[in-house]
């Protein structure tokens, strides 16, 4: 449908720009043509009057025909008679030869016995002008027509005249001038138009009015009659053309709708042919591409139900370069699952492995705790209160390190652990060395990782001190909203370059004094982040000092 739109609607834009400009110019072109052709029809008629108007002053006007006309009428002797009309019959015939507009010619004295005196065709009998329909009045003299002729043994359509001759006596005599008899013919012929033209002429008067070829609706021969007009306008399914003589005559031609939009409509039909085939060539074309790309869509659709059923099995591919692209990274992404899946197997296994594990992991701890309370009640029994110290110190340090509370502790509770943690290395080592804690009352409650401040405490316990050493712990408020943490002992120190390997936490882990540093730099790292400052401070023979310091948190801060 998309492609159908895409091809239509550029032509339907074309279509209709180009038929509002071909409309205006074929009306216009068609228009400005009957409108010249209707002005030279009546040029020629115009001339052809003029013609008839010369012609009759020469027999009406010049002295020497009127005086031979006067002579004829007065004549008494016969041959006296004949010669003059032999005189003018030669005359009549010399104006006819050198005007061609000219047809029939006559004089006419009506009321006589033969009204007609002089002719130069034969006339039909019961001549009568009067019944001739009146056309205009025109240079003194009146026109008629168009009308039948008055030749004898002719039929076609004619404009004539009628001028009085004024000769002596008191004759009435008039001379009768008709148009040649092909002249209307040639001046009203259809095929100067192009196409099929009714004329409508309308005398002087708006009283008469003549359709000289084919018929019209009665509107139309109104609107023609109608004394004032437009040049052109529509009426009733016609164009109308006016023409206003100035010798006082109109001419109208009356072109059909369907006749005068001929052109356009053969230009239409045109562009709906076109509209159609470029229609049924997109259709097809259309349908062409629906079929090359619905195959390799129901072959991307049935691997995705068989990714369902079988994961392993390859793609099938198209042959269509885009398909097989998709279908390509359609077979990563199964071989993607696959191992995805094998993955998940595999932790899957290993996560029941680490289950045993934990689960032995709870139980060794479990069953060192009953045998710890075993020593303990045996030693109370028997009186022994230095074992009954020290089994009691040792399962509350076991109970703080290797029990299930939460990762994070205060402060406080982390001191508790390593002052019972301290207090049991005193009594391991025949008290050799003095442990002292001194705590800021007000950072008691601050929160931090458990098991921050026995590795530090051990480490200089096993490789700092010497006998009659002393650890310190030193926990204070530091600046606004910050705790600081010391262990200070009096042990042999390390050099800058020992320090550093510690604080660059690579390798070191495996090694002695590594192990619980690692782990306190790695808590420290995980739970503050770039929020804390671990450093060291030693000499050689003086001791060594690790202060940490770290933002005040509660529990409620951790995602524990």
């Amino acid at each position: 449908m998309y492609l159908l739109v895409g091809t239509l609607l550029p032509l339907l834009i074309v279509g209709i720009v180009s038929y509002t400009s071909i409309y205006s110019i074929l009306s216009g072109k068609i228009g400005s043509g009957i409108s010249a052709s209707l002005q030279q029809e009546a040029l020629v008629l115009e001339n052809a009057i003029d013609n008839l108007d010369f012609a009759s002053k020469q027999f009406a006007l010049d002295g020497q025909i009127v005086e031979e006309m006067s002579s004829f009428l007065e004549e008494k002797q016969i041959y006296r008679k004949s010669q003059i009309m032999s005189s003018i019959n030669q005359k009549i015939n010399l104006v006819n030869f050198t005007n061609p507009y000219i047809g029939l010619t006559a004089y006419i004295m009506p009321g006589s016995a033969d009204p007609v005196l002089f002719t130069n065709m034969s006339t039909r009998r019961g001549f009568d002008i009067g019944s001739l329909p009146s056309f205009m009045r025109y240079n003194g003299a009146d026109y008629y027509g168009p009308h039948g002729t008055m030749y004898a043994v002719g039929d076609n359509v004619v404009f004539s005249e009628r001028r009085i001759v004024r000769v002596n006596g008191r004759h009435e005599l008039y001379i009768y001038l008709e148009t040649n008899y092909s002249l209307l013919r040639k001046i009203f012929n259809p095929q100067a138009y192009g196409m099929q033209v009714n004329h409508l002429l309308v005398n002087q008067n708006n009283t008469d009015i003549h359709v000289i070829d084919g018929e019209l609706p009665a509107s139309v021969v109104e609107a023609a009659r109608a004394s004032k007009g437009p040049a052109h306008e529509v009426l009733d399914g016609y164009h109308l053309f006016r023409y206003g003589s100035p010798q006082g005559w109109k001419l109208v031609a009356a072109v059909k709708k369907s006749v005068f939009n001929s052109e356009i409509s053969s230009w239409f039909y045109k562009m709906v042919l076109l509209a159609l085939s470029t229609l049924l060539f997109a259709g097809l074309l259309a349908w062409l591409i629906w079929k090359r790309i619905y195959g390799p869509l129901r072959k991307v659709n049935l691997e995705i139900i068989r990714m369902a059923e079988n994961v392993t099995a390859p793609v099938a591919f198209t042959n269509v370069a885009e398909f097989d692209f998709v279908l390509m990274n359609f077979q990563q992404m199964k071989d993607q699952v696959n191992e995805l899946i094998l993955a998940v197997a595999r932790n899957e296994k290993q996560k029941s492995q680490f289950e045993i594990e934990k689960l032995l992991s709870q139980i060794n701890p479990h069953f060192l705790h009953n045998t710890l309370n075993t020593v303990q009640w045996l030693a109370r029994l028997n009186d022994q209160k230095e074992i009954d110290k020290l089994v009691t110190l040792l399962v509350k340090v076991l109970h703080y390190n290797l029990g299930k509370q939460s990762l994070i502790v205060t402060i406080g509770e982390e001191i508790e652990a390593t002052r019972n943690y301290m207090e049991l290395q005193r009594i391991r080592y025949d008290y050799e060395f003095e442990f002292n804690v001194q705590a800021d009352e007000t950072v008691l409650d601050t929160a931090v990782p458990r098991f921050l401040l026995q590795p530090l405490v051990e480490n200089s316990i096993y490789h700092g001190l010497s006998d009659n050493g002393r650890v310190d712990v030193i926990i204070t408020a530091h600046g606004s909203g910050e705790v600081q943490l010391c262990v200070r002992d009096t042990g042999t120190g390390m050099d800058e370059a020992r320090i550093a390997e510690l604080l660059a936490d690579d390798g070191v882990a495996g090694r002695g004094l590594g192990i619980g540093f690692s782990y306190v730099m790695r808590m420290l790292r995980t739970y503050y982040g770039e929020q804390m400052t671990l450093q060291i401070h030693s000499a050689a023979n003086e001791g060594t000092t690790v202060s940490i310091i770290i933002p005040i948190k509660g529990k409620e801060d951790f995602d524990d």
